[in-house]
């Protein structure tokens, strides 16, 4: 339904569109909605995954975002409650090129749109998904609000307002918006075809204190796979309520926002625990967190990184790892002070992908290793992390 070049698209509202995408620049992009009504203001960012979009919309990483998904045939799996990362946590709203057909999985439980429409995520199919992603890649992740209503009925000035009026992901803290707000012990393991989600098995393991920043459910579940008895903290868990647990590690977890502004309050803790010689592991926002708290700066992304089928170098060997990603901000590597060394690198654009700080069990990656959607190459990591503790 929309025309290939984004800036052409027609002003007046076309004949049976009842989904629309309104960008703060005024561009005006027509499609037919799906899943919830309603309207929602957001970055819009790309992926590239062709598989995992219930994992991705349940991302909470992806809280203040709409996805536009590069692979066109979205849905066509259905969804199901086991495939859940978070709930209404993630993405605001997703963007595909066609509508989603009819599932054809026997997993499945319910359609696609239907799941979006009791998770709240709205829908737009019909966009030049190619196109919109390229304005992404040209222009930078732009502020926009994306709307579906069944009767086709918009207020266009008023999106445009809202569009307009939202103050983007610099600077914004959702840590804490996204964050479990109790302690408790996770016990969920790795999950089986016909059996579903292990549970911790007993015995005498590693106790590590997950900091939850607006974690995955998978990386605790991974955590437990590695051999961990894991206990789960708010991301504003003081340095004496995390220590109170008496922890073997701390893992620090991913989450959505600007990392300068979660770092506030999360870095004060992670210095805390470094003084303390207390093993650190963390991925994503913690990975940026843990940079922060060591002396670098983070950098906002022109486009970010966000898919399956990312490739990352590592330094110590030169082996390639396919990633799964999801981050709009990065550590700047020229930040870097003495005695934290670039452990990995994104082979896209160089951009810094993991550290380690010398002299201290404390190190950490940009890109999600627990596979959730995504390669499963990195969960050595969580082997290394929780094989290393006492």
């Amino acid at each position: 339904m929309a025309p290939a070049n984004p800036s052409a698209a027609p002003k007046t509202q076309p004949s049976g569109a009842t989904g629309v995408l309104v960008l703060a620049d005024g561009t005006i992009l027509w499609g037919v909605g799906y899943g919830a009504s309603g309207a929602a203001v957001g970055e819009i960012c790309f992926n590239t995954s062709m598989t995992g979009y219930q994992e991705i919309l349940t991302d909470p990483s992806y809280a203040g975002q709409v996805v536009t998904f590069t692979f066109p045939h979205i849905g066509n799996v259905g969804a199901n409650p086991e495939d859940m990362e978070r709930g209404v946590h993630g993405a605001v709203g997703a963007i595909t090129r066609e509508l989603p057909t009819a599932p054809s999985n026997f997993r499945s439980v319910q359609t696609l749109p239907e799941w979006m429409a009791e998770q709240g995520v709205i829908g737009l199919a019909g966009i030049d998904t190619r196109a919109l992603t390229r304005r992404i890649r040209d222009a930078g992740a732009p502020n926009g609000v994306i709307a579906h209503s069944p009767d086709g009925k918009f207020d266009i000035d008023e999106l445009l307002a809202m569009a307009r009026g939202w103050p983007g992901l610099e600077g914004l803290d959702l840590a804490k918006a996204v964050s479990r707000t109790d302690t408790g012990d996770w016990t969920g393991g790795a999950w089986t075809l016909g059996h579903g989600y292990a549970t911790e098995d007993g015995g005498e393991r590693p106790h590590v204190v997950a900091i939850d920043y607006g974690a995955k459910d998978n990386i605790f579940r991974n955590l437990v796979k590695a051999g961990a008895r894991v206990t789960v903290v708010p991301a504003t868990a003081s340095l004496d309520e995390v220590l109170s647990h008496k922890p073997a590690g701390v893992f620090l977890s991913n989450g959505p926002g600007d990392p300068a502004a979660t770092g506030n309050y999360a870095v004060p803790v992670i210095q805390g625990l470094l003084e303390r010689d207390v093993p650190i592991f963390g991925i994503c926002l913690g990975h940026q967190m843990l940079g922060i708290a060591a002396g670098a700066k983070t950098v906002k992304m022109h486009q970010g990184h966000r898919g399956a089928n990312h490739p990352v170098q590592r330094a110590e060997d030169g082996i390639v790892e396919i990633t799964s990603m999801n981050h709009g901000f990065a550590v700047d590597a020229s930040t870097l002070p003495a005695g934290v060394v670039e452990t990995h690198k994104s082979l896209f654009d160089g951009s810094n992908c993991g550290i380690a700080i010398t002299g201290k069990n404390a190190f950490s990656v940009q890109y999600h290793p627990e596979a959730s959607p995504g390669p499963q190459d990195s969960f050595y990591l969580f082997e290394k992390f929780v094989g290393g503790l006492k």
